[in-house]
């Protein structure tokens, strides 16, 4: 199949939702599961390390379940090695605040990296274009034969693109980095990958990354790269 017949099937999947009435980020994610343990098999973290962050993810919704129902239905969780993306938008920011702390008492979460906005909630639209927006870059991802683009996990919210995960190379991050710019529509690019060469995770003993400096003041586990990009 070539990279254009492909690219126009994407579109043609995330159209669906709009006359089923379904979710194009609901669908975006279900191919994305459909390799199954395979496609977890491939990524740095493995498979033990992706069932892990699944049910840390789970614990959370369970967790915003128990004391606002709005959480789950208004926020996005991303987890990859126990390191816990949050996006989405909050009524006020004590909403946000409560969300961050309920999220970061889950057992299993390394650290937390808030980007919730304090805002109404995005329309069915902009939730659309936020997928495309995701589906554009996996695309590009996947057909780039110098990233290995199941290590990196994408989410998108009011156009910014946040990418989490773990690069082999610094050049490998460099790349997708530009390629998340250079999306159209995309006007802020954050990245929370960690560079990591070296063999898989899978295949490593369990043991902890080393340690290391922190500016004063900062939060633990700052993310090895983070860029942000403001598209005019």
């Amino acid at each position: 199949m070539s990279r254009d017949r492909l690219f126009f099937g994407i579109v043609a999947i995330l159209a669906l939702p709009l006359a089923l009435g379904g979710c194009p980020a609901a669908i975006v994610g279900g191919l994305a599961a459909a390799g199954g343990a395979g496609y977890a098999a491939n990524q740095e973290r493995g498979v033990g390390g992706s069932v892990d962050d699944f049910s840390i993810k789970t614990n959370i919704q369970s967790a915003w379940m128990q004391v606002n129902p709005l959480m789950q239905t208004n926020l996005n969780i991303t987890v990859y090695e126990g390191r816990t993306l949050l996006t989405g938008t909050a009524p006020n920011p004590e909403f946000k605040a409560q969300a961050k702390e309920i999220a970061s008492r889950v057992p299993g979460v390394r650290t937390v990296y808030d980007e919730i906005e304090v805002g109404p909630p995005a329309g069915a639209w902009q939730g659309t274009k936020d997928a495309w927006i995701s589906s554009r870059l996996r695309t590009e991802l996947v057909f780039n034969p110098n990233i290995r683009s199941v290590n990196y996990t994408i989410e998108t919210v009011n156009k910014s693109v946040y990418l989490i995960g773990s690069a082999r190379t610094q050049a490998e991050l460099d790349m997708a980095t530009n390629l998340a710019r250079n999306t159209p529509d995309v006007k802020r690019v954050v990245s929370y990958v960690e560079i990591r060469p070296g063999m898989p995770a899978a295949a490593q003993a369990a043991s902890p990354p080393p340690a290391r400096a922190q500016a004063p003041g900062a939060p633990a586990a700052v993310p090895r790269t983070s860029v942000e990009v403001e598209k005019l």
